[in-house]
């Protein structure tokens, strides 16, 4: 059975920075769950971060220079936590690499798991476009990204397979 990545937040596990959760569509997650496995996984938590937790964005760009080391990933209350982003983003990687997983279903507007937009790291609550640290981790290393918005997409590709 194919596996899909998914972020906790997006079944309802309560995770995200503030102590809430997301969610996919009722009818996408009702498809994922009766046609794939899900690993479920939130790159934050796995690093250690508490929950809650201060809101966080990418500093002096995208999730791929936090990767190289040209941004950093700061909470709001002023504590760097760019060690614990690219940590979480490892297990990620290792995770699906380990389970030969090639698609991820990651929570949108995430400094870790945005795949299309991300805050612009000033907290005023203004979106970029751009991709988390996670999300670009796993799409450099052939993972296609999915957002909760965009999960239909990939369920279309999975029943064409």
């Amino acid at each position: 059975m194919q596996k899909v990545f998914v972020s906790a937040c997006l079944v309802g596990n309560k995770v995200r920075y503030n102590g809430s959760s997301l969610c996919l569509d009722k009818t996408d997650k009702q498809w994922l769950d009766l046609n794939v496995e899900l690993a479920i996984f939130c790159p934050e938590v796995s690093a250690g971060l508490p929950i809650p937790r201060a809101p966080a964005e990418i500093i002096g760009g995208y999730g791929s220079d936090v990767i190289e080391g040209n941004a950093r990933v700061v909470g709001d209350d002023g504590v760097d936590v760019t060690t614990e982003f690219i940590e979480g983003a490892r297990q990620a990687l290792r995770l699906c690499q380990a389970q030969n997983i090639r698609y991820a279903i990651l929570a949108e507007g995430s400094p870790s798991c945005g795949s299309q937009k991300i805050y612009d790291g000033t907290f005023s609550g203004k979106k970029v476009s751009g991709s988390g640290v996670t999300a670009e981790l796993l799409s450099s290393h052939g993972i296609k990204v999915y957002s909760q918005h965009t999960a239909g997409q990939l369920i279309s590709k999975l029943k064409e397979s």
